[in-house]
C-alpha cells in the first residue's frame, strides 16, 4: 500500500479568543455525571487479582469488581487547569488527517499517517527527545463486548473498568520487550508511557473518564496480570476510595485529544500515573457504540 502524506493541524490552547466566549458558554451548562465507576473487589486476604486471558482473538476478563457512586466532573471551559505532571492527563486540541472509522482501522493507515502526527505532538507538548508508539486500539463495539465469548476482541468496545495499562514493573516490561539492547540505559534516563486518546466522531455514549492521578494513592493500587500465550503484561487495577478525583470532557470532539499518562520513571513528579475508565452517562445509554482511538507511547527524554 502506498504510504499517505501525514498533514498535522496542531493548535494546543483551549484559550484561543475565539474560543473563550463559547466556553465561557459551556462553562454556565458544564455537564457533571451522577454514575458508577467499577472498581476492584479486593478480597482481602492477600490473593492476587484474577488474571486476564488473551489467546484466540478473545479475552476473557472474570476478574471481580464492585460499583462505587461517583460524580465525574465535566472539565469544559477549564482544559488547561489540567496537565500531564500536576494531574497525570491533558487535553490538547489536535486534527488528524484521519477522520473516519474506515481509517482508523486501516493499520497501514494508522501507522504511516497517524503515528507520524501523533509522534509530532507528543513532542510539541512534552519536548522528549524519542517517541515510540508501540501500540494502537480502536474501539466500536458495544459496552458488554467482554461478555461476547469467543472472538470478543474483534468487537472491542469501551472498558468500563477503572485500571492503569502498565503498573511500575509492567511499564518496564514494556521497555524491555520493545528495546532488548537499549533498555538498561534508556531506564537510568526519565521514560514515560502516554497514551493518546481521540474520539473518531463525537462521544456521547460510554465517555471517558480520567482521575486526577494525585487523590489515588499508590495504596489504591493493585498489580494485575494480563497473560498471553507467550507473554505477559502487568497492570494496575484499582480499590475504592469515596476520595478519589474523576474528569472528562462532555462531547468530547475529534481535534480534542486527551494524553493519559500511564507511566513515568521520575519519582518527584506529583502525577506518576492516572487511572482512567470509561462510564455510563444515564442519559445516553441507549445511544450509538463509541468510536474512539488510542494510541500508547514510549516518551523518552536525555
Amino acid at each position: 500500500m502506498t504510504a499517505a502524506v501525514a498533514t498535522t493541524r496542531f493548535s494546543p490552547t483551549f484559550e484561543t479568543s475565539l474560543e473563550k466566549s463559547r466556553h465561557t458558554a459551556h462553562t454556565q451548562r458544564r455537564h457533571d455525571v451522577p454514575t458508577d465507576i467499577n472498581y476492584y473487589k479486593d478480597p482481602g486476604d492477600g490473593t492476587l487479582p484474577m488474571p486476564i486471558v488473551i489467546a484466540d482473538n478473545t479475552v476473557k476478563n472474570e476478574r471481580p469488581h464492585t460499583p462505587q457512586h461517583v460524580v465525574i466532573h465535566d472539565v469544559t471551559g477549564e482544559e488547561e487547569k489540567y496537565a500531564l505532571d500536576s494531574h497525570g492527563f491533558q487535553f490538547v486540541r489536535h486534527e488528524s488527517s484521519l477522520k473516519s472509522l474506515e481509517d482508523f482501522q486501516d493499520e497501514d493507515l494508522v501507522k504511516s499517517v497517524y503515528y507520524p502526527e501523533s509522534i509530532r505532538l507528543l513532542k510539541d507538548i512534552t519536548a522528549a527527545s524519542r517517541i515510540f508508539i508501540f501500540d494502537h486500539k480502536t474501539r466500536c463495539g458495544p459496552s458488554n463486548w467482554h461478555k461476547l465469548g469467543k472472538g470478543n476482541r474483534s468487537s472491542r468496545g469501551p472498558l468500563l473498568r477503572a485500571h492503569v495499562d502498565q503498573s511500575y514493573d509492567g511499564a518496564e516490561l514494556v521497555l524491555r520487550r520493545w528495546f532488548p539492547d537499549e533498555a538498561d540505559e534508556l531506564a537510568k534516563r526519565r521514560y514515560q508511557i502516554i497514551n493518546l486518546w481521540r474520539p473518531i466522531r463525537p462521544i456521547l455514549k460510554d465517555p471517558f473518564a480520567v482521575a486526577d492521578a494525585t487523590s489515588i494513592p499508590d495504596g489504591d493500587l493493585v498489580a494485575a496480570s494480563i497473560v498471553y500465550p507467550r507473554d505477559r503484561d502487568e497492570t494496575w487495577t484499582i480499590k475504592p476510595r469515596a476520595s478519589h478525583r474523576w474528569y472528562f470532557k462532555y462531547a468530547q470532539r475529534p481535534g480534542e485529544v486527551l494524553l493519559v499518562k500511564c507511566f513515568d520513571s521520575d519519582e518527584a513528579v506529583p502525577a506518576r500515573r492516572a487511572p482512567h475508565s470509561a462510564f455510563e452517562d444515564p442519559e445516553q445509554k441507549d445511544g450509538e457504540s463509541r468510536e474512539s482511538i488510542e494510541a500508547r507511547a514510549l516518551v523518552f527524554y536525555d
